[in-house]
């Protein structure tokens, strides 16, 4: 455990040195990815999504390949179509994009619903089913996928159920000012993404994601985990809460985390620290707390002092 663990330090080390300023961002980021799970940045264009998932791709020695998202965008171009080939005398399937380990999901709420939910299939079932024959997609399977903010020009929002396949979303925000100004001085001196050097392979990442399953959890935590969820369906504040989904997503993101800092068990605040990024896009506010400008990260705060935090030493 403790090789891979170093190992995984190793990649958030090589990520730093080309996303400045963004390390518990990027922490959280490999956590997803260590819990098997996809990622929903909400941003604004130009933080350097693209140059993110270049980096994690780079560092982990895995097929990276992007997918800028707008209107004539098709299903096809994903999943993949046949074609005639005249000098073999049959059809041949050319894959789509998502034949790779790491998609990079651009401005995914650019494109038409039916191509969103393309896309969101995979993710679930990383399978493609195309005439008649279903492939696997590449192991690992992970997406980083985009979504410019709320009535930004020509977007088309992710519906709830879509939305809720996301293990976390965050945000990567502008970087503070002393990582512009080191962005700003290397300008000219080629790109950050090759300086980052691969100190994982595709077989080492898939051993650590199973690895995570190993994490061991006390029924009291997993009594804590559920019930922080069970109080966002009871929230004054919210009209629909969590869905069961989000206490998987929940339990994954917390094993992950104290893996990633060399533990083989949970402590509760491993779970409290997961808990903004799994549940902030899995409630919907109650028109009441959309009027008062209610935030959601309010109400999960207010949620994660109201439920007690299992004591975690030894019994008397």
């Amino acid at each position: 455990m403790f090789e891979y663990v170093s190992k995984a330090q190793e990649v958030l080390s090589e990520v730093n040195k080309a996303i400045l300023g963004k390390k518990d961002e990027i922490c959280e980021i490999m956590t997803a990815f260590l819990a098997n799970g996809h990622v929903l940045l909400e941003d604004i264009p130009g933080v350097g999504k693209t140059t993110l998932a270049g980096a994690f791709a780079a560092a982990m020695g895995l097929d990276c390949k992007r997918v800028q998202f707008t209107p004539d965008v098709m299903p096809s171009d994903l999943t993949g179509f046949s074609i005639y080939r005249r000098d073999e005398e049959k059809f041949v399937f050319q894959e789509g994009s998502v034949f790779t380990n790491l998609l990079l999901a651009d401005e995914i709420n650019r494109t038409s619903p039916k191509t969103q939910s393309a896309l969101l299939e995979v993710m679930e079932e990383r399978k493609v089913s195309v005439e008649g024959t279903t492939r696997d997609v590449p192991d690992p399977f992970i997406v980083i996928a985009t979504q410019n903010p709320s009535g930004a020009s020509g977007t088309q929002m992710l519906p709830e159920a879509q939305i809720d396949r996301f293990m976390i979303t965050l945000s990567l925000g502008y970087p503070d000012f002393e990582s512009e100004l080191e962005i700003a001085r290397s300008v000219g001196t080629g790109s950050r993404i090759d300086t980052v050097k691969p100190v994982l392979d595709a077989g080492t990442f898939s051993a650590m994601q199973k690895d995570i399953h190993n994490v061991f959890i006390k029924d009291e935590v997993y009594t804590y985990i559920l019930k922080l969820v069970d109080a966002t369906r009871n929230h004054p504040h919210i009209e629909r809460g969590a869905s069961p989904r989000a206490t998987i997503a929940l339990v994954k993101c917390a094993k992950a985390y104290a893996w990633l800092a060399g533990r083989q068990f949970v402590i509760p605040s491993d779970v409290m620290t997961q808990l903004p990024f799994v549940l902030s896009h899995r409630i919907i506010l109650s028109a009441a707390a959309k009027m008062g400008n209610i935030r959601k990260t309010d109400i999960i705060s207010s949620i994660a002092q109201t439920v007690e935090m299992p004591y975690m030493g030894a019994k008397k």
